[in-house]
């Protein structure tokens, strides 16, 4: 089984990788969350948990064991990737006027300008 799935490993980093490419690097307004390498990611990791439980429940302790290890190695990345894309679509506010030591401060409202 960890034969097969480390060339799926790589594909699908291959392929996550790849959707990066036509990505812009600056958009117009708030960039929404992309979720399709979190759910990629995610499934690989249940696919592997399955895998693993197969193997604990036919007496096969250690193949079991190392499929735990790469689930877990696998839930790491799932939610590093989770993390990066949360981030990227929740930007964080600009500070405030007063906070910008330096820059003179302009009122919003034209009506107090006078």
């Amino acid at each position: 089984m960890l034969l097969i799935e480390i060339p799926v490993a790589i594909l699908l980093g291959l392929t996550l990788s790849l959707r990066e490419w036509g990505r812009p690097e600056e958009q117009s307004g708030a960039p929404t969350m992309d979720w399709v390498p979190v759910l990629w990611l995610g499934g690989f990791t249940l696919g592997v948990i399955m895998v693993a439980m197969v193997f604990l429940l036919s007496a096969h302790p250690y193949a079991g064991a190392v499929q735990l290890l790469i689930a877990a190695i696998a839930l790491i990345f799932t939610m590093t990737v989770w993390d990066q894309e949360y981030e990227r679509a929740h930007l964080s506010p600009l500070p405030t006027c007063p906070t910008r030591a330096g820059t003179p401060c302009t009122s919003s409202d034209s009506a107090t300008d006078r």
